[in-house]
């Protein structure tokens, strides 16, 4: 981590609540989904809602996680930059079969050795 973060989102402040007293320490407002037995001492932005149900859980990350993309790509926006530009794609680089130090996958292999291949094989299972 390059710094202290700018807000902490906490699902379950009962879990959670050393990290909320240490974010308060630091002076990190706390963003939490309370439920009806969490205590909303020291959480700047509360959000009432269920912490218990997996599909609650994972509509808040989702709903976090993209408002937090699409905050950086509007930062990114404003200051001009565009990521998506480069002015040279790199080289892609293929190994030969020789440096990987493997045979040729079964599908490279000629007709005659694989038929050879069968036979080698019937062979052994007759013995």
């Amino acid at each position: 981590m390059g710094g202290l973060p700018d807000i902490l989102f906490v699902i379950d402040t009962n879990k959670e609540a050393i990290a909320v007293q240490e974010a308060n320490k630091l002076r990190i407002p706390v963003v939490a989904i309370l439920d009806s037995n969490s205590d909303p001492e020291g959480i700047a932005y509360p959000i009432p809602g269920n912490d218990d149900a997996m599909r609650a859980i994972h509509l808040y990350s989702e709903l976090v996680s993209g408002s937090v993309l699409d905050g950086l790509q509007a930062e990114l926006a404003a200051s001009g930059i565009d990521v998506g530009a480069r002015a040279q794609l790199p080289a892609e680089v293929v190994p030969d079969e020789d440096e990987l130090g493997e045979e040729p996958a079964p599908e490279a292999l000629s007709e005659e050795t694989a038929s050879e291949q069968a036979q080698s094989e019937a062979t052994r299972a007759a013995k």
